[in-house]
C-alpha cells in the first residue's frame, strides 16, 4: 500500500547536460519498501496554488528485495517546469512531499522465458538500474538479458558505465547503448547507431523466447510496441511505462 511521507535531499550530481541524480532519505529515518520498476509521487503546488505531482522512477540499487534508506532519482531539466524549479532549486536538507510506491513494471517471479529485453530512452532507464541485482540472479540462473539504450549522444546514456560494468562482471547481460545522432568519439563494441526500436531486428525477438519491457519516451515505445508484435510477441509479452514531460 502507497504510504505519504517527507523526503530530505541528502546528495545531488549532475548525469547530464539535462539530467540530474538526486538521493533522498525519508525525513522521518523509516526506509523505503519497493520493488525494482516501482515509482514515486513528489507532491508540490503550482505558484497559483494549484496542487500537483510528478512521477519518479526508483533508481537506487539494494539487494533487490529488502527496503532502503537512500531513495534515489533521476530528473530531466524540462524548460519552464514547475517541478524543474522545485527540485533544481532544492538545497541539501531541504524537504518535499512524496508518496509511493507505485507501479507493476517489474520483473515477474513466474516469467518462464529464456531473454529479458530492456528497452528505454532517457531517463526511462531508471528502474532498470534498480533491477541489476534482480537481472544478476537471473543470468546466473542461465537466462539472458539485453538492454537497449537510447540516446542522442554519449553525453546523454545515464549511468552507461555502470551498466557497461555491470555488463562486463555478469556474463548473459549484454548492454548496447543506441546513439541516435552523434557515435562515441570512441566507438566501444556493443555500441549501436540509430534509434532503439531500429536495433530490435538484430536481436530477432521471438515469442517462444522474449518478454520485452519498454521505458521511455511515448514515441519509442509505441514504435518498439508495434515492432515487437511485428515479430510475434504477444501483447502480454510487452510491458509498457511511459514517460511524458510536464510543465
Amino acid at each position: 500500500m502507497a504510504d505519504h511521507f517527507q523526503l530530505r535531499l541528502v546528495d545531488s550530481t549532475m548525469l547530464a547536460p539535462t539530467v540530474r541524480h538526486m538521493a533522498f532519505e525519508r525525513a522521518d529515518g523509516q526506509p523505503l519498501a519497493f520493488t525494482p520498476g516501482q515509482f514515486l509521487q513528489i507532491h508540490f503546488h503550482y505558484e497559483d496554488g494549484t496542487a500537483t505531482k510528478r512521477s519518479y522512477s526508483v533508481g537506487t540499487v539494494g539487494d533487490g528485495s529488502s527496503p532502503v534508506q537512500r531513495i534515489e532519482i533521476a530528473v530531466s531539466y524540462v524548460e519552464g517546469g514547475a517541478a524543474t524549479k522545485l527540485l533544481g532549486e532544492l538545497p541539501i536538507g531541504g524537504e518535499i512531499n512524496a508518496s509511493g510506491p507505485y507501479g507493476r513494471f517489474c520483473l515477474q517471479a513466474n516469467d518462464a522465458n529464456a531473454r529479458y529485453l530492456l528497452l528505454a530512452t532517457g531517463t526511462g532507464v531508471t528502474p532498470y538500474r534498480a533491477m541489476l541485482p534482480q537481472i544478476a540472479e537471473l543470468v546466473k540462473q542461465g537466462r539472458e538479458v539485453v538492454l537497449l539504450y537510447g540516446a542522442r549522444n554519449e553525453t546523454e546514456l545515464l549511468y552507461g558505465e555502470e551498466f557497461e560494468a555491470f555488463a562486463q562482471a555478469n556474463p548473459g547481460f549484454t548492454f548496447h547503448g543506441c546513439l541516435s545522432r552523434q557515435p562515441r568519439e570512441v566507438p566501444r563494441p556493443n555500441d549501436r547507431q540509430g534509434h532503439v526500436q531500429n536495433v530490435l531486428a538484430e536481436l530477432a525477438p521471438s515469442a517462444e523466447r522474449d518478454i520485452a519491457y519498454l521505458c521511455g519516451n511515448p514515441n519509442m515505445v509505441d514504435a518498439a510496441f508495434t515492432a515487437l508484435k511485428d515479430f510475434g510477441l504477444p501483447v502480454m509479452h510487452i510491458r509498457r511505462e511511459k514517460y511524458v514531460s510536464s510543465r
